[in-house]
């Protein structure tokens, strides 16, 4: 107690209290939760063994951050801390990493005992059952069957027994799609070949077949997987753009599962494979109810195939499983998600387990700070479906009790309506109900509706005269009755009562309907989405539910009506929104370049490009030579090369009439010197064109492409030939060691 004492009134820095206040404020913060993982791995655990529980208690389901608890642990040689923390997280945290850990644990501190090699084996068979069809998973394989080959054998029984061992891995890993599974097979092949020749050939053409099937899917499962974020912790939904491209991509890679890319006939197969990626799936949204709910409707409708096909073993475990699912999900991230829970309570119903139901009802409703009006809504109509109108009434009785709203007493009347047929039951729930909610237009409306159901025109008309006296009903709140009422004396009553209504409707909203007498008109001649008038017309003389109005006049189509109503569609609160189709693409920039229509900026790049000038390095970092590329070009154009015959024959002759004169050789650095560089001259470049004249190698020089006239021209006097190349020119002896062998 003295030492617990010690380390709770430890110093604790004011970043850790930073932290500790930030992630306190936002629980899914996830920056926050890291830094606070970053300091207490810095701590010794003692102190940090209560930060390390508060987050692996936010965050389930993360295997990162299980594994560094875990190798805290290790670390300090807590090794019985360390394995309550593994059954604690292994089984409903299918990380590989994590796993990978878990091996590698067992490996280091089992093996001083004398039943190490059969701890191993069932740690690597229970890896390999449960992880072992994670697309990351061959280091697990690969490490397994290296624990098998050196297990040491003793006689010709006991090495046979081993060969068998090592072969089912093989076969079993062969037929499981993951990366590096061609190492696997080579491997294989090398295995079966150093044990028999004879019948490795055939061993090795039977699983030929599944290693081909294996790695066709492994490329697609890459590809699946390839921009999935495995690693992230569960957070609630988000309408970010990245957190909803990463929920396509779950649904995406589940979906392939469930199209059986494997192409396998064996339902229980396909059923494992995709209920490991609903498992995947869920350690990152964790928080989706879609999610959960699908995975065990999967594994329900799953069951009932089974059972058609006679494998009620098969089928019954599948329903177990569902159990466990829906188990898992309401005592974890759907401890209080009504959907997940009302799904697990229609799910134990069909298998006629009605106390499980009631158990799963009462413990939603015992959960505080909640709204369990749905519940009770909910809760009712099981009780009414499995055991009668009796125990409907009774958990009603339950519900008045509580802080419930007006749908529970509405749920309850229409439940006597429509199931005992006595309307009587049902009249005195909404009178029990309007002595409650008397301040509710909702609950008011729905009274209105039976009775009008009911055809008890005197009851209803009272019914009304009861709700809108005054005093009873807040005047803001009073305006869909009223609406209603004159609907119903419309309906059913005659001209003058009609006329009274509207007249009180009009005394009680003075201020709303000055000026607007002739929307009470509209009111009264409207029928269903008919109105007397269009749009444009109703929207002028001050009439606001012109949501539904009718593109037929009298028969006749209004053709301004529906245009009206199309120019609807593109209106907000009276608002035009803007006309894009005239926009520009735009990009602001200090320096714009010239080209665009609007000063200040230039047309942005296409996204290939954008890219990758984004992957290069920026301009700052080339600090010269520029070049003119226009004349590095015309330099070009103007030196032409031999044809391989002369330039052969040259090579051949020592290099006659490879070099430039001494004045063409000045000309051409003087021109290079013009094109590199930051300012312009206009130095005349000459470069001599090596031709070839004939037996005696003479050269001409070159014709001007300016000039009109012959090689004769006076101005332009013949190069002057030089000596011969340098006699260690090794990339000419090369040339000339080449030519001689052809």
């Amino acid at each position: 107690m003295a030492q617990k004492s010690v380390e709770e009134t430890d110093y604790v820095p004011d970043r850790v209290k930073k932290l500790l206040r930030r992630v306190d404020e936002n629980p899914f913060d996830i920056e926050g939760w890291n830094g606070l993982i970053r300091e207490a791995q810095l701590q010794s655990i003692g102190k940090a063994r209560k930060m390390y529980e508060k987050i692996v208690t936010q965050f389930q389901t993360t295997g990162r951050y299980w594994k560094i608890y875990i190798e805290h642990e290790v670390k300090t040689r807590n090794y019985e801390n360390a394995e309550k923390l593994f059954q604690r997280c292994l089984i409903k945290v299918l990380n590989i990493d994590l796993w990978k850990y878990y091996l590698s644990y067992v490996r280091e501190t089992k093996n001083g005992l004398s039943s190490f090699r059969k701890k191993m084996t069932e740690a690597y068979d229970f890896a390999i059952e449960k992880i072992g069809q994670d697309v990351q998973s061959y280091p697990i394989w690969s490490d397994y069957i290296t624990f098998l080959n050196t297990a040491p054998a003793v006689g010709s029984f006991a090495l046979n027994q081993r060969i068998m061992s090592v072969r089912k891995i093989y076969q079993k890993g062969l037929r499981t799609p993951m990366s590096n599974v061609e190492q696997l097979w080579r491997e294989y092949q090398e295995f079966e070949q150093a044990i028999n020749v004879n019948i490795a050939k055939k061993l090795l053409d039977e699983a030929n077949r599944d290693y081909l099937s294996s790695r066709r899917v492994t490329k697609e499962l890459e590809a699946r997987t390839r921009g999935l974020q495995r690693h992230a912790p569960s957070v609630p939904p988000s309408v970010s753009v990245e957190a909803e491209k990463q929920v396509e991509l779950w649904k995406q890679y589940i979906n392939w599962e469930k199209a059986n890319p494997m192409r396998s006939e064996e339902v229980v197969l396909i059923a494992k494979r995709v209920m490991f990626a609903y498992e995947q799936c869920l350690l990152c949204l964790g928080y989706h109810p879609d999610v959960w709910y699908e995975a065990a409707d999967y594994l329900n409708k799953t069951s009932q195939i089974m059972q058609e096909k006679g494998d009620t073993i098969s089928a019954k475990r599948l329903l177990e499983e569902t159990t466990n699912l829906y188990e898992r999900a309401v005592s974890t991230f759907m401890k209080d998600n009504q959907l997940i829970h009302f799904a697990y309570a229609d799910f134990e119903e069909s298998r006629s387990r009605n106390e499980k139901v009631h158990e799963i009802y009462k413990r939603l409703l015992a959960i505080e700070d909640m709204d369990h009006t749905l519940t009770y809504v909910q809760f009712m109509k099981f009780a009414r479906r499995a055991e009668g109108i009796k125990s409907a009434r009774a958990i009603f009785k339950k519900a008045r009790d509580e802080k419930i709203r007006y749908q529970v007493y509405v749920a309850a009347a229409l439940m006597e309506y429509h199931c005992t047929k006595d309307s009587r039951v049902a009249f005195r729930i909404y009178e029990l109900g309007l002595k409650k909610f008397a301040h509710e237009p909702d609950f008011i409306a729905n009274y209105i509706e039976y009775m009008g159901h009911l055809n008890e025109d005197n009851n209803t008309r009272v019914v009304f005269e009861r709700v809108l006296t005054p005093g009873s009903l807040p005047r803001e709140q009073s305006g869909t009755i009223w609406k209603k009422y004159s609907e119903f004396e419309n309906h059913v009553g005659d001209l003058q009562s009609l006329l009274k209504i509207e007249q009180r409707r009009l005394d009680a909203f003075k201020d709303e309907y000055e000026g607007k007498v002739a929307c009470l008109l509209v009111d009264r001649y409207r029928f269903l989405d008919l109105f007397p008038c269009p749009s444009d017309i109703l929207r002028s003389i001050g009439y606001k539910d012109t949501r539904s109005v009718s593109k037929l006049m009298g028969g006749i189509t209004d053709l301004k009506v529906s245009s009206v109503c199309e120019e609807e569609k593109d209106q907000k609160s009276g608002y035009v929104l803007p006309d894009i189709s005239q926009l520009l693409p735009y990009k602001p920039k200090v320096k714009p370049h010239p080209g665009h229509a609007v000063p200040g900026g230039e047309f942005p790049l296409p996204g290939p490009a954008c890219q990758l000038m984004k992957l290069m390095p920026p301009p700052r970092c080339y600090r010269g030579p520029f070049v003119r590329v226009d004349d590095l070009m015309d330099k070009f154009n103007d030196l032409p090369f031999p044809q391989e015959k002369e330039w052969l024959k040259m090579v051949n002759e020592g290099g006659v009439g490879l070099t430039m004169s001494t004045g063409a050789l000045t000309a051409a650095h003087t021109g290079a010197a013009t094109v590199v560089g930051n300012t312009t001259t206009n130095t005349p470049t000459t470069v001599a064109r090596i031709t070839s004249t004939g037996n005696n190698g003479s050269l001409k020089r070159p014709r001007s492409p300016n000039r009109a006239g012959g090689d004769d021209d006076d101005s332009h006097p013949p190069p002057v030939k030089t000596s011969h190349p340098p006699a260690n020119d090794v990339y000419r002896s090369r040339q000339r060691f080449r030519v001689n062998e052809n």
